[in-house]
Order: structure tokens, then C-alpha cells, then sequence
């Protein structure tokens, strides 16, 4: 995530505030100089980051806190409530017309910000809630842009209207309006033109679209790669268009995420989305607590549980529980089980929402975790099954030497990696069935095998 290297640095802070029984007004300063510190590495904008330690000194510094039972905590929790504050508090959404009314949203935004695609991605929660959403491609300049929008509005089983690139994209916009009202749609998102960057002609191509239809909202896609530079962009498209909330994209990578932290309290605007990788479904509500727990290390169980409702299969996990406590769960399982973690974000991903995984572990214990459940390990696990004849997924005591080495060829891996992973698996059956029956014992109370 962008803030992985900013979360490290504060959770070392808090680390040694925690560890302190008693803390001074000098221990809570010299922690607020390298939480500074982190923030401006982190590409916070500066006023922002001034403003903030100012609050969190203000309030930590207090008899209360630091002669309370647990000051360490009190800060951090102080620390979260200023940093969930500084985001925007509370969850903002896209704001719809009443009614039968047409919501129009223009999507604006730098070429490269990914805006084309978020639009598509935006557009599939929407038909998800059951909204009835239509895209307009109104960025005639950029080569393949009508198309790329069509294809993911194709794989987003969501219509699309474009009229070419020799049309002005304010009568594209009147005439998708009026696409929509004949065909029963109540949501228009009109996907604009980007350029490198702000200019007169682009700014005036928004302007008369919203002269010509009624736009309900603009918003703004920035790129969060580019850290202070989004916050300047979406000042100056606030400043000539007026903007009612950001998108940022590429949150999931590796950058310093300064402008997430940054954007609600220069601008005033808030951050309604963020795009946590390429695919179309990985668009997520911002909210602003879950985002300011996850950069301390606290973890998200909310996010995880609504990850895990969206992406889980309920009978396929149902069955695969009785397999496993029967240890009758085959490799077709374990692909199921990967598929579903995959949808999920990964590993890596549902291990960054769990409570306490930064706060409670040293660097040491989490490079181990991380290095077992690497991605580039699950995908040869993956294509070691996908080796594997039907019968020997279905069946894996038939696993003998040569079978393995035939399957080490087939996924282009080492012999020592699939007899690894095959112990593994033996030993995941054998746990499953000592579990399940130490959960089992006489008039359902629990036994232990000791």
C-alpha cells in the first residue's frame, strides 16, 4: 500500500511510547519530531503536517494523558483520531438526484491518472447498488480512448455512448442525456479528456459541458503517485471548474501516499474513492477512520469483512469447512480456497487489515509472514496443481516421486518446491482433523489431546 513505508515509521514511534510506563511532556514531543518527520518523507504537505503535530501536542501533552493509566496508548489514540480528522472524518458519497432524476457526473483529470478506467470501475459499483449507470466518451483526443472505454464497459456489462471523436464533447454530452432518458438509465458518467497537463483549452472544454447539461457532481481522478503535485492539481481544477470530491488512483503502489493525507485539508474536498489496483473491481469506498488505522498499524476489520462478503462463495466455504474437518479437502479445494483469497486482494493485502499485525510484531516477524505468503509463492502453488492430472487433484494420496517430478517440469519449478508444498498440504489435512476433534468431546464439551 502507499502508506507501507509511513506506517513502518510511525508504528516504530508508537512502539516505544507503548513500551514506557510513565510518559513525560519531553517523550511526547521527541515522538511528535519524528512523526514529523515520517509525514514530510511521506510527502504531506507541509502547513498540513505543522497543523497536525500542533493538535496532537495540544491534546498529548495534557495531565490527564500523560499521568493517565495507559498514556502510550492515549496518544496513539489521539494520533488516530487526528489523522482520521485530517482526512475528512466522515465517509463521503456521490451525492444522486432525487427520484427519477438524472445524476450527471463529470469525471475529470491529467492524462495518465487512470481516469477511463476508474470511470468503468466507478460505473460497476454503481450497477452493483442498482443504479442503472450509462458511460459517454467525451475524451475525442487521446488515440483509443472510445475504445478502451468500451471495452470496459463491455466487461462491466454497462452501455456505453459515443458519437466518434469528430463531435465537441458538450454536444456528446447533451446527446448522451438524452440517450438516457429514452433508454430508462439514471446515472451519466461523462468520461473527459485528460492533457499532460492543466490548461486553458481543457478547462473550457469542462466549463461548456456544464453549461450545456446539468452536472450534479465533478470529480476530479488524481494520481496519488505524484504526491504534492495531485494536491496542486486538484486546487487549480477546484479553482476554474469547482470540484465536489477526488478519486485517487494508484494507491496501492509504491509511493508515498503524502497525498491522501494532504488533499481534504488544502482543498476542502473529499477523497470519495481510491483505486487499490488494475483491475475493475479494485475501487474502494475511502473511509476516513479505516484508512488512518491501517497507517498506524491497527488493522481494518470492517474493510476485511465486507472484502471477504463480496468475495467469498458461502456454499463453496460451507463445504470446504466439512472437507476440512473431515481432512477429505483435495487440491481442487486448495484452488478454490487461493481463488477466493485472490479476490480478496491476496494475502498480503487481508494480513494489512488484521488488528495488530504492524503494532505487535517487530520487523523481523513480519518480513517472515510476508516471505511465507508471498505472492510469487502462491502463484507457483497455483501452477503446480494446475500440473496435475484430474484425478491426482481429486486424489492426493496418489503423489509418488515420479509424478512429482513430472510436475516440477510442468509449473517450471524445482522438485524441492512441490515436495514442500505437498508436505505442507498433508500437514494442513493432518492439523484440520486434530482440530476438528479436539473441538469434539463427550456431550459437546472441548478436549484436548494432553
Amino acid at each position: 500500500m502507499a502508506f507501507d513505508s509511513l506506517s513502518e515509521k510511525l508504528q516504530d514511534v508508537f512502539k516505544g511510547l507503548r513500551g514506557k510506563g510513565r510518559l513525560s511532556e519531553d517523550d511526547v514531543k521527541a515522538a511528535l519530531k519524528e512523526v514529523r518527520l515520517a509525514l514530510l518523507e511521506a510527502d504531506v504537505n507541509f502547513k498540513v503536517v505543522k497543523n497536525f503535530v500542533k493538535s496532537v501536542e495540544a491534546r498529548a501533552v495534557g495531565e490527564e494523558v500523560l499521568n493517565g493509566l495507559n498514556p502510550g496508548q492515549t496518544v496513539i489514540k489521539i494520533v488516530n483520531e487526528e489523522l482520521t480528522s485530517l482526512m475528512g472524518s466522515e465517509t463521503t458519497e456521490i451525492q444522486y438526484r432525487p427520484g427519477q432524476e438524472i445524476t450527471v457526473l463529470m469525471m475529470c483529470g491529467l492524462q495518465g491518472a487512470g481516469k477511463t478506467t476508474t470511470v468503468a470501475k466507478l460505473a460497476g459499483q454503481m450497477k452493483n447498488k442498482g443504479k442503472r449507470p450509462l458511460l459517454v466518451a467525451c475524451d475525442i483526443y487521446r488515440p483509443a480512448a472510445i475504445e478502451q472505454l468500451k471495452i470496459n464497459g463491455q466487461k462491466q456489462d454497462v452501455p456505453v455512448f459515443s458519437m466518434g471523436d469528430k463531435t465537441k464533447p458538450k454536444d456528446i454530452a447533451k446527446a448522451a442525456l438524452e440517450h438516457a432518458k429514452k433508454n430508462n438509465l439514471n446515472v451519466v458518467i461523462l468520461d473527459t479528456a485528460g492533457r499532460l497537463h492543466v490548461d486553458e483549452e481543457m478547462m473550457q472544454e469542462l466549463i461548456d459541458i456544464k453549461d450545456t447539461v446539468d452536472v450534479a457532481q465533478s470529480i476530479l481522478v488524481v494520481d496519488a503517485m505524484t504526491g504534492q503535485d495531485a494536491v496542486n492539481v486538484a486546487g487549480t481544477f477546484d479553482e476554474k471548474i469547482g470540484i465536489d470530491g477526488v478519486i485517487l488512483t494508484k494507491l496501492d503502489g509504491d509511493t508515498r501516499g503524502g497525498a491522501a493525507l494532504s488533499i481534504r485539508a488544502v482543498t476542502g474536498k473529499p477523497i470519495l474513492y481510491c483505486g487499490m489496483g488494475e483491475k475493475l473491481s479494485d475501487l474502494e469506498q475511502f473511509y476516513p477512520d479505516r484508512m488512518a488505522s491501517r497507517i498506524l498499524g491497527m488493522g481494518d476489520v470492517l474493510s476485511l469483512i465486507e472484502k471477504a462478503q463480496s468475495a467469498i462463495d458461502e456454499d463453496k466455504a460451507k463445504d470446504l469447512a466439512k472437507k476440512m474437518k473431515k481432512a477429505e479437502f483435495d487440491f481442487n479445494d486448495y484452488l478454490d480456497s487461493m481463488a477466493q483469497m485472490k479476490k480478496m486482494g491476496g494475502l498480503s493485502s487481508i494480513l494489512g487489515m488484521m488488528p495488530g499485525m504492524g503494532m505487535n510484531l517487530n520487523k523481523s516477524q513480519m518480513n517472515q509472514i510476508e516471505g511465507a505468503v508471498d505472492d510469487k509463492k502462491l502463484s507457483h502453488i497455483e501452477a503446480i496443481i494446475y500440473s496435475m492430472t484430474p484425478e491426482e487433484r481429486e486424489n492426493p494420496k496418489l503423489m509418488n516421486p515420479s509424478r512429482k517430478h513430472r510436475l516440477a517440469q510442468g509449473a517450471g519449478v524445482d522438485i524441492a518446491e512441490v515436495n514442500r508444498f505437498i508436505k505442507q498440504f498433508e500437514q494442513s489435512r493432518k492439523m484440520m482433523k486434530q482440530m476438528s476433534g479436539m473441538m469434539k468431546g463427550k456431550k459437546g464439551r472441548m478436549r484436548f489431546p494432553f
